[in-house]
């Protein structure tokens, strides 16, 4: 096999592939975005496989349950906040267990580059008590991944592979395995398969009993290595992930390093943990994400007699992503030598609308409506139009989660906020805005919500949207808004005057309405000009 060169998110996309892959499904949220892309590419040279976008993390989530059903390979993508969304399948999927492998991959977000948070998807895999791993370099998400398929069939539970941004976004060399050939079509049992509560308590039990088999596993597992110095008992290194890299870039400067525990893989090996406590008098536990680890080893009452250090110990920052500087400070060794340069100031950068995006004149005839109204409330949601909230705009008021604009403002106009406006893209409506429409439609909440239909997944790389054009029309009327009251706008400069009438004839009704503004991405309208 050939050495190839690739991003962290394209070496679990080719591993999947090459494990027999039939069918993966996704919503796009970087950093996880790029595993779809190169698998929907991958799908267009082959008749077997399947890859595509779906409207949002659940619906990803059930069609990959859907396919290991059927005994075939999936595999299912998103981001941490995803996982969110996709929690129920999540959860119960455990239960459930897998006829054909199952592997969930979440891409976590320290930093919050592209997010609303920080979210450690290993306390999820916790949760639902399945098998984790956590890779440390690219050769490692390809090894991982082929390795997830195997076992989630072996133990019949879904398999998840926690990546983070540096490791999704970077590019690194990967050898291959060759592959393998998809599965057979073999449909799973009812009685495992349909959690009512006789088998849900039965699937339960069986999953606590396997349990002691999954540290087992772990423990085992080549991805997992302690290495021990005789010589020295005053300091041991436990470093998962990422992270890992960041204390063999510092070990060079130290003449014997300390004992280090690598991990991989979850649940934690526990005899590999106790075998480096019981060696040392100081752990620094070294993680990317929250102190997962670390909180493990300190327990309730902590160690006696041994000193954990790591984030709740003030040594590494509970905050943020790591770096190697960053654990050279925890390691005691002295900053690297820095070169000087002339003190100058540089230029602010703050994320922005593209110029001429349609976005931003819906705002500024938003924003001529408003100013007439000092009680208003903008509630918006995620994607781009969220920059609205920077000047020149500062348009908006809240951002909290997809969807959750259309909730908010019909919560903001019941608390007595007037008006009370939502605004959301279309993709994100399909999303998660349809429910919380009907729930307003039926109550005919007197606020506005707009929709901002540029027909594409604008922030993520121009994916397909399932709620554009008259469709998206049709399903406002489904919903039980009134057809009077979802009212059509085309956002540009020339437009403004009549654009804010419409906004101000809605605000005057006393009811639900839907004003949609309609204007396609000019970022995408550029791409299909090029691609003819």
């Amino acid at each position: 096999m050939i050495t190839e060169i690739l991003l962290g998110d394209e070496a679990v996309a080719l591993a999947a592939v090459h494990a027999g892959l039939t069918a993966a499904y996704s919503y796009p949220g970087t950093p996880a975005t790029e595993i779809m892309e190169y698998l929907i590419k991958a799908a267009s040279k082959s008749k077997g496989l399947k890859a595509s976008w779906s409207v949002n993390e659940k619906v990803a989530y059930e069609e990959a349950l859907g396919v290991s059903f059927a005994g075939k390979r999936a595999l299912v993508s998103m981001k941490h906040v995803g996982l969110n969304v996709a929690a129920d399948p999540f959860m119960n999927s455990a239960l459930t267990g897998t006829n054909g492998g199952l592997a969930v991959v979440i891409a976590d977000d320290p930093s919050m580059h592209s997010s609303q948070n920080e979210q450690d998807s290993r306390y999820y895999a916790q949760f639902a008590l399945i098998f984790c791993f956590e890779p440390s370099n690219h050769q490692e998400a390809y090894d991982m991944t082929r390795r997830a398929f195997d076992l989630s069939e072996e133990m019949g539970i879904p398999v998840m592979i926690r990546l983070v941004t540096r490791l999704s976004h970077s590019r690194s060399s990967v050898v291959p395995r060759p592959a393998r050939e998809e599965n057979p079509l073999h449909h799973g049992a009812w009685t495992d398969w349909t959690l009512l509560p006789v088998n849900a308590r039965r699937r339960f039990k069986m999953l606590l009993e396997k349990q002691a088999e999954l540290v087992k596993l772990s423990e085992g597992s080549d991805f997992n290595s302690l290495a021990v110095n005789e010589d020295d008992r005053s300091v041991g290194v436990i470093a998962s992930g990422i992270a890992y890299n960041y204390v063999r870039e510092n070990l060079r400067d130290i003449r014997r390093g300390p004992s280090l525990l690598k991990i991989g893989t979850y649940p934690l090996p526990q005899k590999l943990v106790e075998n480096l406590v019981r060696h040392v008098e100081t752990v620094l536990v070294v993680e990317e994400g929250y102190p997962f680890i670390e909180k493990t080893l300190r327990g309730t009452f902590g160690l006696p007699g041994k000193t954990i250090k790591g984030k709740l110990s003030g040594h590494l920052p509970l905050q943020g992503e790591l770096s190697p500087e960053i654990v050279r400070a925890a390691l005691g060794l002295k900053p690297l030598d820095r070169h000087k340069v002339a003190e100058f100031e540089l230029a602010a950068r703050p994320p922005q609308l593209c110029q001429g995006c349609p976005h931003a004149d819906t705002f500024h005839a938003l924003n001529k409506v408003l100013q007439d109204y000092p009680g208003a409330n903008v509630f918006s949601d995620i994607g781009c139009y969220t920059l609205g909230a920077f000047p020149p705009y500062s348009a908006v008021q809240t951002c909290v989660c997809m969807g959750a604009s259309v909730g908010m403002a019909k919560g903001g106009a019941e608390a007595g906020i007037f008006p009370s406006v939502a605004v959301i893209g279309d993709s994100t409506f399909g999303h998660s805005g349809l429910t919380p429409l009907l729930e307003a439609a039926a109550a005919n909440t007197n606020m506005i919500v707009i929709i901002l239909d540029n027909s594409t997944v604008a922030m993520t790389g121009g994916q397909p949207s399932y709620a554009s054009g008259g469709s998206l029309l049709k399903m406002i009327e489904g919903l039980g808004v009134p057809k009077e009251h979802i009212r059509v706008i085309k956002p540009l400069p020339k437009n403004l005057e009549n654009n804010a009438r419409v906004i101000r004839e809605e605000i005057d009704h006393n009811g639900i309405s839907v004003i949609v503004a309609v204007r396609e991405c000019l970022v995408e309208a550029r791409k299909k000009r090029r691609s003819g």
